[in-house]
């Protein structure tokens, strides 16, 4: 009879091997009215049209920071992909969703466990007066040992497909760690790239400013002289001094700047702030590289955040299974086999072996609505994932039109400015001449030096922005993602 009814069991697994309760996952739209944008608003630059390029048509694969051909960038990127703590603990976090793939597949498979009984492997027994062994005198208790060395084996049949859900919704999980590895590795990258133009701009200004401080000294030298002649009186030696101390005192502000950068640059590559330096390099800034916008579907294919995103999705629409299965009947093979004796001395004869195995059915009639609130949660935890992965789309897209109209606005203002200060300069060498030929104060000579200074500083912090733009746009685009180790191939059909 038992081998009967373990020869259904197995024909009606047979049957229903193929089926899994549960929604099959069907990606949702990204945006649930309306379809994705074919172009971006903002695509123009100087009135170029932004070309339409495949994803990694512009971008070294994974490295997109050698774009700038900076060798003190490279280093820095090099440095922090290796030592930086918050990308090891993603890494860790990765290895961890690893792990679970396993353990989820581990379902599938009988469990074997050797080991005692709940009362050990030896146990000391004695009856009770009422119930006596075969064979003894009633009214009489009696007390022996019992040596067992048992093998347990269990396996769940997987009819409904509970397991199968399980181990899909891990997959998916664990290809949305490897994303978020990526993703970690994408703002790691940006961070440091921000960091170490403003940190060249920086530089630069230190200079600027310290240039123009000599000339101020300069400046006040000869206004001294002049003052010594009686050409002119105190208060244009007083407005020299005044100009020169007040532009002095922009130096510790910058060098501060600089210092804050450092320690954050330092953090970032894992390094202790003490010991951790970056050459002082005034020479001129990178080159703003020309990064095509891609298509919006594009787009949604190389950024790994949203990529996570929907892989998110397809776990949470696999836990909604596992809940739904909860509902149908559990059929499991039980198996019990082993040695035991009451002699120690024939514990391991041949005669003392014993084996016990038959399935067991198990249907839920009455949980008290618990099956019920499991799947009602799970529902709802996948209505939330994809309004995630709709909101993170959203937020990628305005990531890119912030960026392209920061380019596109900060190149015509770098442009004026550039005017600007060509104007400047000229006011500024008409103003010197006019005080040496005595025709003005000077007054006037101070007015145009500080409209010079604040047009320089204001063309070199305008140069830092614009590099930092355009590493918001790569970050926006998905920079240079690679997948580590082909994840979606070996998961994906």
């Amino acid at each position: 009879m038992r081998i009967a009814l373990a020869n259904v069991t197995l024909a009606v697994a047979a049957v229903l091997a193929g089926c899994a309760v549960g929604p099959d996952y069907r990606q949702p739209t990204a945006l649930p009215s309306q379809p994705l944008p074919r172009t971006f608003t903002l695509a123009t630059t100087n009135g170029v049209v932004w070309k339409i390029a495949e994803p990694s048509a512009n971008l070294p694969h994974g490295e997109w920071w050698r774009l700038f051909n900076d060798r003190g960038l490279d280093r820095l990127e090099t440095m922090a992909t290796s030592n930086n703590q918050d990308l090891a603990a993603a890494e860790a976090q990765f290895e961890q969703a690893r792990a679970l793939v396993a353990e989820a597949r581990a379902d599938f498979f009988p469990q074997l466990n050797a080991g005692g009984t709940p009362g050990g492997d030896v146990t000391r027994q004695r009856t009770s007066v009422n119930e006596p062994l075969q064979g003894q005198p009633a009214n009489a208790a009696h007390t022996y040992d019992t040596f067992t060395a048992p093998i347990y084996l269990g396996w769940e049949l997987d009819l409904w497909g509970g397991v199968r859900r399980q181990s899909e919704a891990a997959r998916a999980r664990f290809i949305a760690s490897s994303d978020d590895l990526e993703s970690a590795k994408l703002d790691l990258a940006a961070e440091v790239a921000d960091d170490y133009f403003t940190l060249r701009a920086l530089d630069n200004e230190y200079t600027l400013v310290a240039n123009t401080i000599e000339a101020y000294r300069r400046s006040l030298q000869l206004t001294e002289n002049r003052r010594r002649g009686g050409i002119v009186s105190d208060l244009d030696v007083a407005q020299a001094a005044t100009q020169l101390h007040s532009t002095e005192g922009q130096l510790p502000v910058i060098e501060l700047d600089r210092t804050q950068l450092l320690h954050a640059l330092a953090t970032l590559c894992g390094r202790s702030p003490v010991d951790f330096t970056v050459a002082t390099n005034t020479t001129a800034l990178a080159a703003v590289p020309t990064i095509p916008a891609t298509l919006p579907a594009e787009l949604l294919e190389r950024r790994p955040d949203i990529a996570a995103a929907e892989r998110r999705m397809a776990a949470a629409n696999a836990d909604v299974g596992v809940a739904t299965a909860a509902f149908f009947p559990t059929v499991r093979f039980n198996g019990l086999a082993g040695f035991q004796s009451v002699d120690a001395g024939t514990w391991f004869d041949w005669p003392s072996r014993f084996w016990a195995v038959g399935p067991s059915l198990e249907l839920p009639l009455f949980t008290g609505g618990y099956n019920r609130a499991q799947l009602a949660a799970a529902r709802a935890a996948y209505n939330k994932t994809v309004a995630n992965y709709r909101q993170t789309v959203l937020s990628a897209f305005g990531e890119v039109e912030d960026a392209l109209a920061a380019q596109r606005l900060l190149t015509e203002e770098w442009n004026a400015e550039n005017s600007a200060l060509a104007a400047a300069r000229h006011a500024l060498e008409i103003a010197n001449h006019r005080y040496t030929d005595g025709l003005v104060t000077y007054l006037d000579v101070a007015t145009a030096q500080t409209v010079a200074l604040n047009q320089e500083q204001t063309v070199v912090q305008l140069e830092g922005s614009r590099l930092i733009t355009s590493i918001n746009l790569i970050k926006a685009l998905g920079g240079g993602w690679q997948e580590p180790g082909g994840i979606r191939e070996m998961f994906e059909k």
